[in-house]
Formats: C-alpha cells, structure tokens, sequence
C-alpha cells in the first residue's frame, strides 16, 4: 500500500510539475518581478548615516565645487549658493536643506510600454545595464574588438527580451561612427528600435539635445506625448570628482531639464584616485557632489525627475587600476544606497562590474557578489549590473544573457523569506509525516508554491553528473552563445516599420 501511494505521488506531482511550469504565470504572481523591495543589508549605522550627512554638508559649505558654467552659477547664486573669490560655488546648509524639501520623490522612469515603468519609491530594486565599454567580448575567440552601433542595438535587443533587466541605459561607444552627432543620434536609436523599456544615455555635446530631442518626439509620436512619458533620462556626469563642475555636461543636463528629461546625476569618483580612499570619505564625496546637483536641478526645475546617482568605483591601490568586482565596491554601493533612503531621494549606483575579461568563474562572483548586495542594500536602480567586464572597458553580450539568470537568483534574496500563517502551518507536515508518503515532492502545497516561491535558472545547471553526461556535457558558455542567437533571431523591431523607414530616410543609421 505504501509502495503504491508513493508511486502514485511522485508520478502525478511529476505531471503537475511539467504543467504547471508551462503555463504562464500572472506578473503578481511570479516568484520575482521589478521593483521588490530589499532594504534588510544595512552596512551603516544610523549614526554612521548621520555622520555621512553631516561631513557632506561640511564638505559643501567649506570646500564647494568649482568650475561652474555661466548658467550654472546663475541660477544656483540665485537660489542662495554662494560665488567666493576662488571661483568655488559654495552651498550654506539651509539652501541645501531647502533644495532637498523641492526634490521629486517616488518618481517613474517611463517605458514606450507602460508594463515596463520603474516606480522608484522606498527600497524598492531594478537591475539594468550602463557604461562606455569600447570594446566587445568575443567569447569564441576570447578576443576584444571595437564596440559598434549595431553591438549596441543587439544588446538593446536581448535587454528587451531578459525578464530580470530591467531598464537598457547605452552600455556601449559605437566606435564604427566618428561624426560625433551621428554616433549620438544612432545610440538614441539604436537602444530605442531594440526595446521599450527605459532608456538611459549621454550626450557627447550639449548642441547634440536638441536634434536628439526632434529624434525622440518622432519616436514617442510627438513633444506632448514625450513630455507626458518621457521614456529616455539623461545620464549626466556633471561633476568631475574631486568636487568640480563639468562644464559642457552641466550645459547639456540644462537642455535635458528644459527638454523634459529626467536626469540621472552621477557622481563617479574612484576611491584613493579622484575619491578619498577610506570608503566612508568616498561616499561623503559622493553625497556631497550629488547634493550639489540637487540643489543645481531644483534651483533651475522645482521636483524635476532625478536620480540621485552616488557612483563611486574602488581603486587597487597597489596598481591605481580600477576593480569594480571588489568587496569594497559592493559596500560601497550598499552604503550609497542608504544615503539614498536617508534622504528618501530616488538613488542609482554601479554594481555587476567584472574586472575580469572574460565570462569566467571570477566574473561570476564578482557580478553576483555586487549585485546582491546592491540589491539586500535596496538600490531603487542598479546600473552596470550585467555584462560589464574589464572594468567597464568590454562588454560581453553572452554576459548579458547569463547575468539574467544571476539577477533572477539576486531578485529572489531581495524578496526574502515570506513567513506567514499559512506558511508556518504545521498541516503539510501533519500530512505527509502522518499515515502519508513520507515526502513532500507530490504535495498539494509543493505544486502550489514550486512556481511563485521559487525561481529556476535558465542556463545555470542543475543536473547530476550522470545526465550531464547524457547531455554530452553541456558547456554554460556555449548554452550562452545559443541563447544569445536564438533571442536576436527571434527579436522584432519595436518602433513602426514606417517610422524606421522615415528615420533611416532622414538620418545615417549604422546597424540594421
């Protein structure tokens, strides 16, 4: 009789299990989605916040920045900063404590598709990708080549199909142009044309908004349409650490704001380089030169859409030489991301960077060491969190295809252990252990909860050593390359086939 229930069990739960893995699953009731909200790794105190803060203020009250633009120094002398005769725009406390009440909170960065908004409030995580890499990663040459326009369409592309990344800010140069106007104009489309989620980029000039902005109406179906759902924000590198202005990238962040562009302020110092070296000091940097834009964005646009973009890297201080995938870059992520709850500011920083040049057993723990702590520590938006390798220098498209399986896992710490009554009951237990058939594997409540509480690798193997023998000993890398292909074979172009035939009639598109 035992025999027989058991048989009975493993072989019914086998076809539910088979069932139930087929059929698609609600968004609410998937086992992660965008937007969870992390929150439990705090690396600071409250007293270590405080402290941050306070040192901040100091920083800005008595060093300043320098190396304002005109305009700048305008329209924040106008709003209470104050001009000394070193050139230094410094920040009285109270300015910066009214500028912080102005700033815009629990803001949405749009996708072209609604399902894909980013609601940035409280703790709650997106994972996408950023960067300027160069060059891209052949995995089956193990060899880098010149990143181009169309590298970056490709990775827009698969970006669109991965359900664990998020948003796709421009994660590559395109090399192949060298009009600079053009190259900017083909990155704005070629991460539009690819998805519809959010789009993040730069602009290499501040003349190069406005025809950037004439692109973006035409794609959003005209200026009213894209002030109401502006799907691209400006990734902004206004400060050059230590506590300077950009000049030009301050001039274009002003365009971007009249244009209706939400701003990401990105503050991306490198400690015991252009950063102090103790990670605490360099994240005081960071909050100080954010604060700075902060009270540049209100002074100019009361509540303008901004992400408060502390990005400081770590330094090997034995070479100089930047290590994104350090431990000390993952606290120092986690830290910023508790400045930003502290001021209760939408915040982004970099974590998922490899210094490794290829998708190896370092890169893995390095990506997934970053990123979930980015993700514990609640970052409303990780940048950088896939396919970056070599630190930031190459970008690995089959990288990105495996980081959606590392992000899946990462999501699924960030959701946590759900403890309630039903899940604490004792009945399941009672069942199985009383008169049943001694396991659990074809229970009502592990049919239920295999789909909505746990999430499963896509690439990532989990065989035994006999089947993946069987299989002929697949290879993760060459599961990668094959995924890769498969999702840009099947990816459909997402703007009007009209629209990309006009805009390829008025503009030099570079990829296909």
């Amino acid at each position: 009789m035992t025999e027989t229930i058991t048989r009975s069990a493993r072989s019914g739960g086998r076809a539910a299990r088979v069932a139930l893995r087929s059929a698609p699953l609600t968004e609410d009731m998937r086992p992660v989605r965008p937007g969870m909200s992390g929150g439990q790794y705090k690396p600071l105190s409250d007293a270590d916040v405080l402290r941050i803060h306070l040192s901040a203020l100091d920083a800005l009250e008595q060093i300043g920045l320098s190396q304002a633009p005109p305009s700048g120094i305008e329209i924040m002398t106008k709003a209470g900063a104050i001009l000394g005769d070193d050139g230094r725009l410094r920040f009285p406390r109270a300015l910066v404590e009214d500028m912080l009440a102005k700033a815009a909170r629990n803001i949405t960065l749009f996708g072209r598709d609604p399902k894909h908004d980013l609601h940035l409030s409280g703790s709650k995580v997106h994972f996408g990708t950023a960067g300027a890499a160069v060059h891209v990663v052949d995995v089956e040459t193990n060899t880098y080549r010149e990143s181009t326009a169309q590298d970056l369409h490709d990775a827009a592309k698969l970006t669109h199909a991965l359900d664990n990344i998020h948003f796709f800010q421009r994660a590559m140069v395109a090399r192949d142009i060298t009009d600079n106007l053009e190259m900017d104009l083909n990155t704005i489309y070629a991460c539009c044309a690819g998805t519809t989620k959010h789009v993040g980029t730069s602009f290499s000039d501040p003349s190069h908004v406005a025809p950037g902005m004439e692109m973006l109406h035409r794609i959003a179906g005209g200026e009213a349409a894209w002030r109401a759902r502006p799907f691209v924000s400006n990734s902004n590198c206004f400060v050059v650490p230590p506590m300077k202005f950009a000049e030009e990238s301050c001039i274009a962040m002003e365009s971007c704001i009249r244009a209706g562009m939400p701003i990401l302020l990105l503050s991306a110092g490198q400690a015991g380089a252009t950063a102090p070296a103790p990670i605490a000091l360099a994240i005081v940097q960071a909050v100080a030169e954010c604060l700075a834009g902060v009270v540049y964005v209100n002074a100019m646009a009361p509540g303008h859409p901004a992400v408060f973009g502390t990005w400081p890297f770590v330094s090997d201080l034995r070479t100089g030489a930047m290590s994104g995938g350090s431990a000390e870059q993952a606290l120092l992520t986690a830290g910023c991301a508790q400045m930003h709850r502290f001021y209760d500011l939408p915040g982004g920083a970099a974590a998922g960077i490899s210094d490794s040049k290829l998708p190896d057993m370092q890169a893995g723990w390095e990506t997934g060491m970053t990123n979930a702590l980015a993700g514990l520590s609640g970052l409303n938006m990780v940048y950088e969190a896939a396919g970056m390798h070599a630190s930031l220098l190459g970008f690995c498209l089959e990288s990105l295809v495996l980081g959606d399986d590392i992000l899946g896992q990462v999501m699924r710490m960030v959701r946590g252990i759900d403890v309630t009554e039903d899940s604490t009951s004792i009945e399941a237990m009672k069942a199985v252990c009383l008169g049943g058939p001694g396991h659990y594997l074809g229970s009502d409540q592990t049919l239920k909860l295999m789909q909505t509480e746990y999430i499963y690798p896509t690439l990532g193997n989990r065989m035994s050593p006999k089947e993946w023998n069987e299989a002929d000993r697949p290879i993760l890398i060459d599961k990668a390359i094959a995924r890769k292909n498969d999702i840009l074979q099947k990816a459909k172009l997402q703007v009007d086939p009209a629209l990309d035939a006009a805009i390829r009639a008025d503009y030099n598109i570079y990829f296909i």
